[in-house]
């Protein structure tokens, strides 16, 4: 049974190719919006708090800060909506999930680059 679902989750699923990235990456989201009949492209520019989840149903998160309030958006990795996804700065940290990141204002939330 699990071998069944499994093969009819790749067959349904969309292979985009995405980039490689992980939590403490910038990364920019560039993903459809449909308004009635008209579609538009809007992006989302923050940092990877998670990746969660594998195959079809794998998702991450991504936080910014809009003024003085955070905001997170929680995207799945199949989304037919996302146009595509560039990697804007590689991200230093030692966790794979860095929820701590919430807490943190001013120069503690600067992330150190990775190098390469």
């Amino acid at each position: 049974m699990a071998d069944l679902m499994k093969f009819v989750n790749d067959e349904i699923a969309v292979n985009k190719e995405l980039p490689v990235f992980s939590a403490g990456d910038t990364i920019t989201v560039f993903y459809e919006i449909k308004e009635g009949e008209k579609t538009r492209t809007q992006f989302f520019k923050g940092v990877v708090i998670q990746r969660k989840g594998s195959g079809t149903t794998e998702t991450f998160t991504i936080r910014k800060m809009s003024g003085a309030v955070g905001v997170e958006r929680i995207f799945p990795v199949n989304l037919p909506a996302i146009q595509k996804i560039e990697v804007n700065q590689r991200g230093k940290v030692r966790r794979a999930r860095i929820y701590y990141f919430r807490e943190l204002t001013g120069k503690k939330a600067k992330i150190k680059e990775r190098r390469r």
